[in-house]
Parts: structure tokens; sequence; C-alpha cells
């Protein structure tokens, strides 16, 4: 009878450990959809990031008269605007522009610029346009700097500066040393902020259609969350941790069931 109930418990436990064993087919990126790999529809559609309150705009303005573009430029010489331009991680605070509260920029000579809502192309335009009757000819130069996402539950969380203007999901995660074995690929989140309030996004990222989704690229002060496998407790992530799991189970479960009949059933036989 204990040698029955024993059996039971070791089938139990080697069934246990199968079930939890993480697949390829959980971990590994790029698949074709089916079963459980959902399909997404063609939705990729790349726009301009549009500007929000709290962004800091790089600008930088290049006309034919050296004396206005000292002006202009915050009484900087080419070269150090070149190096801020360059350092978007760093840019000083004293050389970019703030968007305020009411979406506008101040810069030199023009006052008050709504930019809030407006892409950095469109930023471009509107500066050489109000700087026309200034400077008769010149080019503007704009670029949002200290751009950053953040990444909750993958290898190494915490936030990350965009090194360029896009970035896949898949760079990010990759700046964030990818995702565990343990996260859940099949549930991953971004919580975007818009001018029309947060909005969280939930995709499979395994899917190889990913590719062509909206959920492609990452925008600044997106935040991607991987949450855990349920089962995270008893995953196994190789056959070898399993039949190392097994051999252990079986060791203790000799152990216990000599123990039982040395020192609990044979006293009393």
């Amino acid at each position: 009878m204990q040698l029955r109930k024993l059996f039971i418990l070791i089938s139990g436990l080697m069934c246990l450990c199968f079930a939890s064993c993480i697949t390829s087919q959980r971990v590994n990126y790029m698949q074709q959809p089916g079963g459980p790999i959902p399909s997404y529809s063609d939705t990729l559609a790349y726009t301009d990031y549009i500007l929000q309150k709290g962004d800091r705009l790089y600008i930088r303005v290049y006309t034919i008269d050296e004396k206005t573009n000292t002006m202009l430029n915050g009484g900087m010489s080419g070269q150090y605007m070149n190096q801020i331009g360059s350092q978007q991680n760093s840019g000083s605070d004293l050389y970019t522009y703030l968007v305020d509260d009411q979406g506008e920029i101040h810069f030199p000579l023009i006052g008050g610029i709504s930019v809030r809502g407006l892409t950095v192309r469109e930023v471009k335009r509107e500066l050489e346009k109000a700087l026309q009757p200034i400077t008769h000819t010149s080019s503007v130069e704009v670029r949002v700097v200290q751009r950053y996402f953040s990444v909750i539950g993958a290898n190494r969380s915490g936030r990350f500066m965009l090194p360029k203007e896009k970035v896949t999901i898949f760079e990010a995660l990759a700046m964030a040393g990818d995702i565990s074995n343990f996260g859940d690929r099949s549930k991953v989140r971004i919580i975007r902020e818009s001018e029309d309030g947060t909005e969280v996004k939930s995709f499979d990222i395994r899917s190889k259609e990913i590719i062509n989704s909206e959920y492609y690229y990452v925008e600044p002060n997106d935040v991607i969350y991987i949450q855990t496998l349920n089962e995270q407790f008893f995953s196994m992530s190789s056959f070898a941790s399993v039949l190392s799991t097994i051999a252990t189970t079986l060791s203790f479960g000799i152990f216990v069931y000599s123990f039982i009949d040395t020192y609990l059933v044979k006293p009393f036989k």
C-alpha cells in the first residue's frame, strides 16, 4: 500500500514537471500565426511623433549672416550647437526649448510659438515662416531631445534613451536585455500617453506579423510592461532541468519510503 501511494505521488510530480516545462513555442520570436499565435492585420503606418507638453526641442537656425546665427542660437558657435544636438540624452536645458503647459515654446525675436499637436517637420516650417521677415533667408533644424522609454519586467528593467527617431519593439527589448524565459511574451503591454489620455496596447510579440502591426514602433515616454508566466514557480527551461527534477524527486521518494518502512512499519510487525 505504501509503495502504491509513493508511485502515485512520484507519477503526479513527474506529470507536473512536464506540464510546467517551457517550450520553444513560448519563447521564440517571429513565429508563423496559427494556434495560440495570433494573426495581426497590416496596420503598420509609421507617423511622425506629435509634440506634447513637457517635450524639449533642439533648434538651430542657419543664416548667411554669422551675427544673426549667433543671436538666434543663444550666442553659441556652430561647433557647440552640433555637440548639443548630437547628445540627445544630455543636451543642456539652457539651450533647448521646453513645450510649456500652454503648448508653446519661446524663441528669440519671435516670442511664443504654439507647437503642441504638431510634428517636428511642421514646427520647422512654422519657424522658417516666422523668421523670414527677420533673416530673409534661413533654414531651421529641429529635433526632439531627451527622448526616453521605460521597460518593466525584462532582464534589465529601467529607463532608456531612444537613440534614433524610429526604434522597434525588438530593439527596445534588446536594450533592456530581452525578456527572460519566465516572461509572458503572449501578453506584452505598451502604456502610451497621448493628448487624448493614457492608452494600453496589448499584443503577442511572438507573432511574425508583429512587424506589420501598429505595435512595432516605440514612441517617446512609452512604458513596456512584461508580466511573468503564471506557472513560473514550477517552470523549467530545459530538458536537463526536467531530468534533474525527476531524479531528485525519485531519490526523495525512495528516501521517504525507506524511512517509513524502517522506522514506522517494521517495528510494529
